[in-house]
């Protein structure tokens, strides 16, 4: 059975060329190398991740299409009452540049140190967040995810359209090129 944290591994590794080893994995995910292990046992399982050990290879159509139409159902957020966090969803990259902020505060992921008031959206690991912040183009994956996750209806079809360009193309490096 997958869990949340399985989807932060999997949107990670589909930022790489080869899977890193599982210590560079829980180093950059703030995890325990066990939960990466157990997390890359999982996915395995359930076929999102195919080969050997150290040949592992995101199998991007499966992975794009749980996104697409299971990630709603199968990890649905909770939203919590005004607090201070890092934006995610439409007022976080990329999004944030097609849609306009209505009057209602912005969905953030509760954090101490973020800069933003909003009102608080459960990630989908308690350190995704940190994760988010040391690697720019996992924080749009994530706030890509919860866009589909619990998005109005144009914020999920623009949320899937980015995420298929960047998962289901294998495009590693689209976001390289909009902020260099």
């Amino acid at each position: 059975m997958l869990r949340p944290l399985d989807l932060v591994v999997l949107l990670k590794l589909s930022l790489e060329e080869e899977r890193p080893p599982y210590l560079q994995l829980a180093h950059d995910l703030h995890l325990y190398p066990s939960e990466v292990y157990a997390s890359v046992k999982r996915t395995r399982a359930s076929q999102l991740l195919q080969g050997a050990e150290m040949g592992d290879r995101l199998n991007r159509s499966a992975f794009l299409e749980f996104l697409l139409h299971g990630v709603r159902y199968a990890f649905p957020p909770v939203r919590g009452t005004l607090t201070r966090g890092i934006p995610t969803a439409y007022a976080a990259p990329p999004l944030n540049l097609s849609i306009a902020p209505g009057a209602d505060p912005p969905p953030v992921w509760p954090l101490s140190t973020g800069t933003v008031r909003g009102l608080s959206f459960s990630p989908l690991h308690k350190n995704a967040p940190r994760a988010a912040l040391a690697d720019p183009r996992l924080y749009e994956l994530l706030a890509l995810v919860d866009a589909l996750r619990d998005g109005r209806a144009r914020e999920r079809a623009l949320a899937a359209s980015e995420l298929t360009k960047r998962i289901g193309k294998g495009d590693r490096g689209a976001s390289k090129s909009r902020t260099s």
